[in-house]
């Protein structure tokens, strides 16, 4: 990878979220990429990749609870990591784990 730029690591890592990290809402899988969260995600979990310390997952955990997801129109907000099926949360963990080995 050795992408220097921020821009295009972020819009990898971006994408590299939205395709496998997915909110699971009545059985249904919507990735964040239909759902127009990865950049949000990606933007949130960027500092942890390039930290000179290794991904914790309590971060990342903490990083999830604090993006909100509207439902119901805007009538409720719900923290994106009760949307987050438990593997979706360790493969977001890898991901980043990914991404800070080949920066």
């Amino acid at each position: 990878m050795a992408k220097t730029n921020t821009t295009e690591l972020l819009e990898a890592l971006a994408s590299e979220i939205g395709e496998n990290v997915y909110m699971d809402i009545g059985k249904w899988h919507l990735y964040l990429s239909n759902a127009k969260l990865h950049t949000v995600v990606a933007e949130q979990v960027y500092p942890l990749i390039t930290a000179n310390k290794p991904v914790d997952e309590d971060d990342v955990i903490q990083i999830l609870e604090s993006i909100p997801v509207k439902i119901g129109g805007g009538r409720r907000e719900i923290p994106l990591i009760d949307l987050l099926p438990l593997q979706c949360q360790v493969n977001l963990v890898d991901i980043l784990e990914k991404f800070q080995r080949e920066m």
